[in-house]
Formats: structure tokens, sequence, C-alpha cells
């Protein structure tokens, strides 16, 4: 019996498997190299939300409207630039204004309505800070 047809069947049905094969490890290789891309989107969009909540949580959910008088964003901006909380007398100071009674009580009136509105809190009494 002559075997050389059938080993020759034989061979090529193995270059066809070694092809299929090869091609399957290429095609598996490419999958991985894309999953590894998607993942790595995925890693980054979870750092992203994080972030974002993180960030999220320090602001005011809605910007409540100033009351309309130029010491508020001023008041506002001495308090961007200390991590101090601050006294209405100090605050007198901040806006170049005499450290008169009358003063410092209409400064302690916009800062306890800054309270009220939600943008500063009174750390304890008379001690006024931003909302963290």
């Amino acid at each position: 019996m002559n075997i050389q047809p059938l080993l020759e069947a034989l061979d090529l049905q193995e270059d066809a498997a070694r092809a299929l094969a090869d091609d399957l490890r290429a095609q598996t290789e490419d999958l991985q190299a894309r999953l590894r891309e998607a993942e790595m989107h995925l890693e980054h969009f979870t750092i992203t939300r994080k972030t974002v909540t993180g960030l999220a949580d320090r602001l005011p959910a809605v910007a409540p409207d100033l009351p309309d008088h130029p010491d508020y964003p001023r008041i506002l901006a001495a308090l961007n630039h200390t991590t101090e909380p601050l006294r209405a007398k100090d605050l007198c100071e901040v806006l170049g204004h005499e450290q008169l009674p009358k003063n410092v009580k209409g400064n302690r009136a916009k800062l306890k309505r800054l309270v009220k509105l939600g943008i500063l809190t009174e750390a304890d009494i008379g001690n006024f800070a931003r909302k963290q």
C-alpha cells in the first residue's frame, strides 16, 4: 500500500490548520491590544468621574444670586484668599472701611446674609468662612 498520497493529504490539512492557528493567534493579539486600550479608557473614565465628583462636592449646587451691593463680591474674594475664617472687624480692613462700630455691624450683617444664602458658614460665633 502506498501511503504517500495519504501523507500529502495530511500535510495539506496540517498546513491549513497551522495557517488557521497563526491567523487566530494574530487576531487574538489584536483583540488583546484592543482590550487593553478599552480597559485603559475605562480606567481614565473612572478617574475622571472620581475627580469630577470630588470637585462637585465642593461647589454649591446652584450658585445663589448675591445681594446687589459691591461689597459682596469683595467679601467672597477676601475669603477665597485666606484659609482662616474672617471676623467682621477684620473685613473692615480688607474692604478699606474704617473700623467704626457701624462699619463692623454692617459687615457682620453682610456676612450673616451670606450664611443665610448658604455661601458662607459661621465657623464659630463671629468667625466666617467659605463653605467646604
